[in-house]
């Protein structure tokens, strides 16, 4: 039986883990977690914020940190929820991130953004309703 989702892995190219801690650290306030050694051999970085567990695994070997070698995934991506989702946006922008609005989930405010590798990152505050006589 499945309890709960313990990480999520999102690929980055080689060479990249001063941007991502930027990003994730710096624009998303997460925490880098210590690698144990076999995995931190391999490079890339894991954060976490609360009980968000994201890794960031390299993908390609030394030397294929040329344009056009890593291209991340165009549409998979973490569904992310956040509180005060207007602050959160502005942080983004604020860190030189786009932030891109979508109305296309009833029940939620969420926007797209993406980490300084091209993963697509989805955030979401559902809309709390509040329902009194008349409504």
């Amino acid at each position: 039986m499945l309890t709960a989702v313990d990480h999520v892995q999102l690929a980055a190219p080689p060479g990249s883990e001063d941007l991502l801690r930027r990003y994730y650290a710096g624009a998303l306030g997460m925490t880098e977690i210590p690698k144990p050694p076999v995995p931190a051999a391999r490079g890339g970085c894991w954060f976490r914020a609360g009980a968000v567990h994201l890794h960031l695994g390299i993908e390609g070997a030394p030397g294929d940190e040329g344009p056009g070698r890593f291209r991340p995934a165009k549409k998979a991506h973490p569904g992310l929820l956040v509180t005060d989702i207007e602050t959160f946006a502005a942080r983004l922008e604020a860190h030189g991130a786009e932030v891109t609005w979508d109305d296309d989930l009833p029940g939620h405010r969420r926007f797209y953004s993406e980490d300084p590798v091209g993963n697509r990152l989805e955030f979401l505050e559902p809309v709390v309703r509040a329902y009194g006589p008349g409504s």
